[in-house]
């Protein structure tokens, strides 16, 4: 049975399974909720990961690595976007159906203070924004927030404050 650091293949298949529909929310969030985009980087993240190009070493949770191998094929894949854009040209986006309410007024209460948080959100500096993304929308604790975006447990604490103060006052502010 092949090794994966320190998890067999299968056990690590397994584990994988596990976490895709969160591993696919931290994709999404990386590439700036790019659904095509996303679902490519993921796909290159589980190559990597099953061809032992991405080795999962047992420092941090598993969880913590692959959300990091995430962010940074995401970083990758828009570098090299970015290249193909300059020397191809054009941008091509994909625009999903939007789902049918099942109750109107509610849906659209939903929606706009949806859109409101988003626009809270979007306004916060990158890291602060990615820090809260991290321990928030996916359980991540401080430490494997910092680990996930490469800066020390203090810098990740400082903009992890700074963000949930920003919010606060936003929240502050909205009601």
């Amino acid at each position: 049975m092949e090794m994966t650091g320190l998890i067999d293949s299968t056990e690590l298949r397994v584990q994988l399974e596990q976490l895709h529909q969160e591993s696919y929310g931290w994709a999404l969030y990386c590439c700036a909720r790019d659904s095509s985009q996303a679902e490519d980087v993921l796909q290159s993240v589980y190559l990597k990961i099953l061809e032992g190009k991405a080795r999962f070493d047992g420092k941090s949770a598993l969880k913590t690595w692959l959300f990091a191998v995430i962010r940074r094929t995401a970083a990758d894949e828009r570098r090299r976007s970015r290249w193909r854009r300059f020397w191809l040209g054009g941008n091509q986006s994909d625009i999903e159906p939007a789902a049918e309410p099942d109750n109107l007024d509610e849906t659209i209460d939903r929606m706009r203070v949806q859109v409101l948080f988003q626009r809270a959100l979007e306004d916060l500096p990158g890291r602060q924004r990615e820090v809260l993304q991290l321990v928030f929308c996916y359980d991540l604790s401080l430490a494997d927030a910092a680990r996930v975006m490469k800066v020390s447990l203090g810098s990740a604490r400082t903009h992890y404050e700074r963000g949930k103060k920003r919010l606060r006052h936003w929240l502050k502010d909205f009601q």
